[in-house]
């Protein structure tokens, strides 16, 4: 797939998980277009490091907020802040994401993955929609992967008390997403904002480097060698985020710079609507009525 550029002067970006991997390569390419963009990390030397490479290499500095994903308070915080900053918001990048080869609990008993991965995205989203549909026309891009596929989303177990695996952990909450951004995408029709999923693919990335250790350590040279540039990985989100002709399609999930057409052979509505309740459920919050 051939980049293409497009124009995002003027345009106002958050991008979560963005001091490295494809959040990086994702906000690098839009600072480079012109956009104003934010990064949201929870690390403040990784968040400053990544601000001056991306002002180095495209002449934007890009602005800071931190948060910690784990946990919900935070997320609540960081959308407050922004939204008490009273800026635009056009594009939402949902990137941030980990993996974990033994079952972790946040402060709140919830299992990490799930609670970073996919939670946090939904409260995040839902905490700014009001912001997104003010600035429409508006774009949330949510990071999935294929994955999903191997997932089976059980939703009297999402916290995996029954049985913990690395992949099913990565995977159930990457199906999550899907069904997430399929349901919020009928519920926000008509609103001026669209929401897709996008597989990025393998990418050199420090995902797992919260997990040390000597299979991290094997494991990492690989990752940064042999997987596609960050760059090279952001190519689809950034046709799904800026491109004009996509400016009404919404509900899709994208892989390879294409749009896959049923992406769940057999949606379940019945199951998007009780994740969708226990997400507001955890989350405490929901879409503004």
């Amino acid at each position: 797939m051939t980049p293409t550029t497009y124009d995002m002067t003027g345009r106002v970006c958050l991008v979560s998980g963005s001091s490295h991997g494809h959040g990086h390569g994702v906000a690098e390419a839009l600072a480079r277009a012109g956009a104003e963009v934010v990064l949201l990390g929870r690390n403040p030397r990784k968040c400053e490091v990544a601000q001056r490479e991306i002002a180095a290499a495209t002449g934007r500095k890009p602005d800071v907020l931190l948060c910690d994903l784990m946990n919900r308070p935070d997320v609540d915080r960081a959308a407050e802040a922004y939204l008490a900053s009273g800026r635009p918001l056009h594009l939402l990048v949902n990137n941030a994401g980990l993996v974990n080869l033994h079952r972790k609990l946040n402060a709140e008993g919830l299992e990490q993955t799930f609670a970073v991965n996919y939670l946090s995205m939904f409260q995040l989203t839902l905490r700014l929609f009001e912001r997104l549909e003010a600035s429409a026309p508006a774009r949330i891009v949510n990071i999935s992967s294929d994955t999903y596929r191997i997932a089976r989303l059980e939703l009297d177990d999402l916290q995996l008390e029954r049985g913990y695996s690395v992949s099913q952990a990565y995977a159930r909450s990457k199906l999550a997403i899907l069904i997430f951004t399929l349901e919020l995408a009928r519920r926000i029709e008509g609103s001026g904002v669209s929401v897709n999923a996008v597989d990025p693919g393998p990418v050199a990335s420090n995902i797992g480097a919260n997990n040390p250790g000597l299979l991290y350590s094997l494991a990492k040279p690989m990752i940064r060698h042999l997987f596609p540039s960050a760059a090279r990985a952001a190519r689809t989100c950034l046709r799904v985020a800026p491109d004009p002709a996509l400016a009404s399609s919404s509900g899709g999930y994208w892989r390879s710079g294409k749009r896959r057409e049923r992406p769940l052979k057999d949606p379940d509505p019945e199951l998007a609507a009780a994740l969708w309740r226990e997400s507001v459920r955890l989350t405490g919050v929901d879409l503004p009525s």
